[in-house]
């Protein structure tokens, strides 16, 4: 069976096929990209086939610790009613690192009344491919992803031990061979995963920090496949470590003084003939590229608690981290937070390098592709690119800090134009939660600067 049947009876029908899977599960993707959902009995997928399942609409909007938000209208007002969770299309997906063979299908979610349930990060990334259609136009959207491999059994960031030499890491590697070959038999069984669940994992690279690796994702006019494919590849990541004894981590800036984690996302837009509108035979790119350009600078500040939805993310956004932190654009400048590429023009692309691998990839795509195209339909027009250093203080820059994020995204005049009020709603309730749970902890770094000394 195809990773990408459009069938819902296909899944029952390779599910047949298979009387090794013991194990079932089926979930949605929640605000901050995390899946959720049910283990259910292998002779119950007929039932997701013919009309889907039943789940609490409020499930894809608690905090990161699978909280329910205080005060949420969906919960105390609507009586936390349930939604309609049916397959996204993707199918029954193996999963051959757990103990015993199991699957999972992704799920989204719909109204009673059978309308899109906006809350649901996905469904407003269809939301924004509609719009693209209606205007004749399609994304073409590749994906980059860094993690860190860690040590299991320590309380925080630690390198892991390289599986070939039994030392630790001790040192960056960025693009080292040595280092992709000491952890082979993980690379291996990742990609072999991807290719069991249709995800185009491409090439793979050590990166800047000790034990951080980065894959790209193959190209795609399927944006919803290219969003599906960068959160399935995070549970591959994450569950082959496990396999192998080890921990895969996404977050933003594990490590305080080393390169964070980013989420890069390079696309172009091909009008109803397949023509890429952003090559107009120049090194400089069409006019229509530089209106997405615009768009994406003009949002860009709006837009931050998207591509840096955590805590932890505002450590990466920082002057000389191989991170943006100011609102700019460049040719071929990798300090900026939207770069052009060089090569042929017939290629030409946009790179959008704000977001964090932390972020939920349908909230990023629709943020990005939603933004751009408000800058294309009203014609905007940027500011000159930068060349050189582009940390300086003469540049706008992003949110400093998670509050001023979420305050950003609340009062933002362009994020209403991207995202249903349900969905804009829902992530700015959640994120305060999650602002005041941190605040109300006091951490051991605090405890010991002020303990005795004020």
């Amino acid at each position: 069976m195809s990773a990408d049947s459009n069938t819902n009876e296909d899944f029952v029908s390779w599910l047949a096929d298979k009387p090794e899977i013991e194990v079932m599960h089926v979930g949605v993707c929640d605000l901050n990209g995390i899946m959720r959902g049910k283990r259910i009995p292998i002779e119950q997928a007929r039932r997701i086939a013919d009309g889907g399942i039943r789940m609490p609409l409020s499930i894809v909007g608690v905090d990161v610790w699978g909280e329910d938000i205080v005060g949420n209208p969906l919960v105390f007002v609507g009586g936390d009613s349930d939604g309609i969770c049916t397959p996204t299309g993707r199918g029954a997906l193996p999963i051959n690192w757990t103990s015993r063979p199991s699957a999972m299908i992704p799920l989204w979610l719909f109204q009673e009344t059978g309308e899109p349930f906006y809350g649901d990060p996905r469904q407003s990334l269809a939301l924004i491919g509609r719009r693209y259609a209606e205007l004749g136009l399609t994304p073409v959207v590749a994906t980059e992803l860094e993690f860190y491999l860690v040590d299991p059994n320590a309380d925080s960031a630690v390198p892991p031990i390289s599986p070939y030499t039994g030392k630790r890491l001790d040192s960056d590697a960025i693009l080292s061979l040595d280092e992709l070959e000491d952890f082979g038999e993980f690379f291996r069984d990742v990609y072999a995963e991807c290719q069991a669940q249709n995800v185009p994992a491409d090439t793979a690279v050590a990166e800047n920090g000790i034990g951080q690796f980065e894959i790209n994702m193959l190209h795609t006019a399927d944006l919803l496949k290219a969003a599906d494919d960068a959160v399935l590849f995070k549970r591959i990541v994450k569950g082959v470590a496990r396999k192998h004894k080890l921990v895969a981590t996404f977050m933003a800036k594990p490590y305080g003084t080393r390169s964070g984690n980013g989420f890069h996302v390079h696309f172009s837009v091909n009008d109803a003939s397949g023509n890429n509108v952003f090559n107009d035979g120049t090194d400089t790119g069409s006019p229509v590229m530089h209106h997405a350009v615009a768009g994406l600078l003009s949002g860009m500040a709006e837009s931050t608690l998207l591509f840096a939805p955590h805590f932890n993310s505002y450590r990466r956004l920082r002057p000389d981290t191989h991170a943006p932190s100011a609102i700019s654009w460049g040719y071929e400048n990798r300090t900026t937070a939207v770069r052009i590429p060089g090569g042929n023009p017939a290629a030409r692309r946009i790179e959008h390098r704000v977001s964090g691998a932390d972020a939920n990839p349908y909230l990023v795509l629709a943020g990005i592709l939603g933004a751009a195209l408000v800058g294309i339909q009203d014609e905007l027009k940027p500011p000159k690119p930068f060349a050189g250093r582009a940390y300086s203080e003469r540049l706008p820059k992003l949110p400093a800090d998670w509050a001023s994020a979420v305050n950003a995204f609340e009062d933002g005049e362009m994020i209403p134009r991207i995202f249903e009020p349900t969905l804009q709603s829902m992530f700015v309730a959640c994120k305060r939660q999650e602002i005041a749970g941190f605040a109300s902890q006091v951490t051991d770094l605090e405890f010991s600067a002020y303990l005795e000394i004020v």
